[in-house]
């Protein structure tokens, strides 16, 4: 993989306005998530602090992060991976390492050997867990090696599973439901089916302490973008985690996705996406909801569902150019600057 050239530009941020706030320069910013919606947001959020913390979901169960944890008993390695390389160093060093973490074993044609597809930097977080005995030492120690602009912590100690109940339309025009328990096949359910319900295993898994203190201390908190059901909603569902969302002192901002209808989101619209917030989160309350007017059909109808988080709905281009449903790292910064800098409601579509 042929190295990156040259570096985004740091965006500086403007003091917000008014006196006796808490805010410092830079800000304390958590980003909760998991992914590439994750990842999208650390690679925004970077250009705007060095005081950043990914708090990330631990529940994948699918390949190269599946199998260690299965074989292993340990934390699926792979959105803890994402999220370091999204925060390494803008230097040769940084980029290399980065590489050096993304790339998987090709097992040669016709082989299926014991490590193909396996992600380098998933065995590389592995192996420090099991020498120092502790999941943020190792992922400390592997920011370190990156060079990484802020830390990546997991949202529980223990793995998580993530189990749905989903409604099938029989050919008789009858609804079934069926159970699917595990993230990589509730986030391929097919668009014919809906998800109904969601649930953690185990429900009162215990929090990372890390992650409590970051929120705690945090001045911003982002959630999202990401699978709605696997990467986003999950952060809601841990109580303590959740508790400490909605204890914070911090401001929330919670980012939409570029498209709706997804596998496991399929036929929900922008606005019934932050109905299943309110649903299963009914405590939580946000300053910010951020989306792309391309990604919502009925603004009116967006904007109360957003009052109903207590929120205020911003919309802006984020998206890549490509029409892709991607964010854009230097869009989707330039967003977060106008909420932090208090000018959100300049936001225009």
């Amino acid at each position: 993989m042929a190295l990156l050239t040259g570096s985004l530009p740091r965006i500086p941020l403007p003091q917000p306005a008014g006196t006796g706030t808490r805010y410092q320069e830079p800000p304390a910013v958590v980003a909760l998530g998991g992914g590439h919606g994750l990842s999208a947001s650390l690679a925004a959020l970077r250009l705007l602090t060095t005081e950043l913390t990914a708090v990330v979901t631990v529940a994948d169960d699918g390949g190269s992060s599946g199998r260690l944890r299965r074989e292993l008993g340990v934390l699926p390695p792979g959105d803890l991976r994402m999220a370091l390389a999204a925060l390494c160093d803008d230097t040769e060093w940084g980029r290399t390492w980065r590489d050096v973490m993304q790339h998987r074993f090709k097992s040669a044609e016709h082989s299926e050997g014991s490590l193909d597809n396996h992600a380098v930097g998933n065995l590389l977080i592995v192996t420090l867990w099991e020498l120092l005995g502790n999941p943020v030492a190792g992922l400390q120690w592997a920011g370190a090696l990156l060079g990484a602009r802020g830390q990546v912590l997991p949202m529980a100690t223990v793995p998580l599973t993530i189990e749905g109940d989903v409604l099938t339309e029989t050919p008789d025009g009858r609804l079934r439901t069926e159970t699917v328990t595990g993230q990589s096949k509730l986030a391929a359910v097919g668009k014919d089916c809906h998800v109904n319900d969601v649930r953690l295993i185990p429900a009162d898994a215990p929090a990372c302490g890390e992650a409590l203190e970051a929120i705690e201390l945090a001045d911003w908190v982002i959630l999202g973008p990401g699978s709605w059901y696997t990467s986003v909603l999950p952060h809601l569902m841990l109580p303590q985690l959740r508790d400490a969302l909605c204890r914070t002192t911090a401001r929330r901002v919670l980012t939409m996705n570029l498209a709706t209808d997804t596998k496991e989101t399929s036929g929900m619209s922008a606005a019934d996406h932050l109905a299943v917030i309110q649903r299963y989160a009914p405590e939580m309350r946000f300053d910010y909801v951020l989306a792309d007017p391309g990604a919502v059909e009925d603004r009116g109808r967006f904007e109360q569902a957003a009052g109903r988080l207590g929120a205020q709905a911003v919309f802006g281009k984020v998206g890549t150019l490509g029409g892709l449903p991607v964010h854009d790292p230097l869009r989707l910064a330039a967003a977060y600057h106008d909420i932090f800098g208090g000018s959100a409601e300049h936001a225009h579509a």
